[in-house]
């Protein structure tokens, strides 16, 4: 592998500074028909689902919490992760301050399902 081929590490506290607005991920890097998407949020999301594929958060800066049918909630820290399975429910949200977080999803994913809200994206910028 020459230099010019070999990957650059990716900053992820530097690229956080670029995410804006809240509840708008944005795509840092591609794999095998996944992204990485960085995201901050604050408050509640809206409840959706993805029917034919799993979704993976990982916070890097706060706690995440993850509402689940049920009344179940888990929370997610940093250091840890959730993988929500294909079909399941979920309203990602935060209680005390905003969370940075990694989301890993497939290439060509609805934001919030077929959920449509004000705080849907229909496209997630690239950075």
């Amino acid at each position: 592998m020459s230099e010019s081929s070999a990957p650059e590490p990716v900053d992820l506290h530097a690229k956080m500074g670029e995410v804006t607005p809240l509840w708008t991920p944005h795509r840092i890097g591609r794999f095998d028909g996944h992204q990485l998407l960085l995201a901050r949020v604050d408050g509640d999301f809206v409840w959706h689902q993805h029917d034919d594929h799993d979704e993976v958060f990982i916070p890097l800066r706060g706690t995440l919490l993850l509402d689940f049918e049920g009344g179940v909630t888990r929370e997610v820290r940093p250091g840890s992760l959730l993988v929500v399975l294909a079909g399941v429910a979920h309203r990602p949200r935060t209680e005390g301050g905003e969370v940075e977080m990694l989301v890993l999803d497939p290439m060509g994913v609805k934001h919030t399902g077929d959920v449509q809200n004000e705080l849907t994206v229909a496209e997630y910028p690239d950075i």
